[in-house]
């Protein structure tokens, strides 16, 4: 009698033990993916649209004719910084990340050079300064030594929302202008488009 109740018990307790370890196991699983794998959960702006619009940007802008029209009369690259890119949308974008991902393409591109921006020359600047006290003479950077843009790139993000039964299309449209930093003339114009369908498909497969 007693060996069939120590056997029921431990049979018991054998379930119990399995079942607090099923629990345990079946918390959040991750998986690591490849950075570049192109995924879109939600429809909303994300990183494949990012580094995408920024490399159609890069090549519409460096491939105008205003290039090679500045090269001719400098006998020179020209220096371009990025400015304000302005989220229109109701989405979060994260801004920052486009813009590194733009000046990225335009810094691998050769086809221009990228003057850093306003918070990062700062940074810069406050090194030189400590430069001055604390390097040798032969290592230490001088002033007045910047290289001052030619052009700045500035845009806006805008976005149109289609909602009807659940299904949803976003339109995302881009509005890019450089302008010349001397005279504030536009030298060029573009953008780029984005069009999603959110829902779920008619067909099942």
């Amino acid at each position: 009698m007693l060996k069939k109740s120590f056997l029921f018990s431990s049979l018991v307790l054998g379930l119990m033990l399995a079942l607090i370890l099923g629990g345990c196991s079946s918390g959040k699983q991750i998986t690591r993916l490849d950075v570049e794998e192109n995924i879109d959960l939600s429809g909303n702006w994300n990183d494949v649209d990012s580094r995408q619009v920024s490399a159609v940007l890069e090549a519409q802008i460096t491939h105008s004719p205003w290039v090679e029209d500045f090269r001719g009369a400098n006998s020179r690259k020209p220096y371009l910084i990025i400015g304000s890119v302005r989220n229109k949308t109701s989405e979060h974008i994260a801004v920052k990340t486009f813009i590194a991902d733009m000046e990225r393409e335009f810094i691998n591109s050769g086809r221009v050079k990228v003057v850093a921006s306003s918070e990062e020359r700062d940074q810069v600047r406050t090194e030189r300064a400590d430069q001055q006290e604390f390097s040798s003479p032969e290592s230490m950077k001088q002033w007045g030594r910047e290289k001052g843009a030619d052009f700045m790139l500035i845009g806006e993000i805008n976005m149109i929302r289609d909602r009807e039964d659940g299904k949803e299309v976003k339109y995302y449209q881009l509005d890019f202008y450089l302008v010349d930093l001397e005279d504030n003339t536009k030298v060029w114009a573009g953008f780029e488009k984005i069009k999603k369908f959110v829902g779920r498909s008619k067909y099942k497969g």
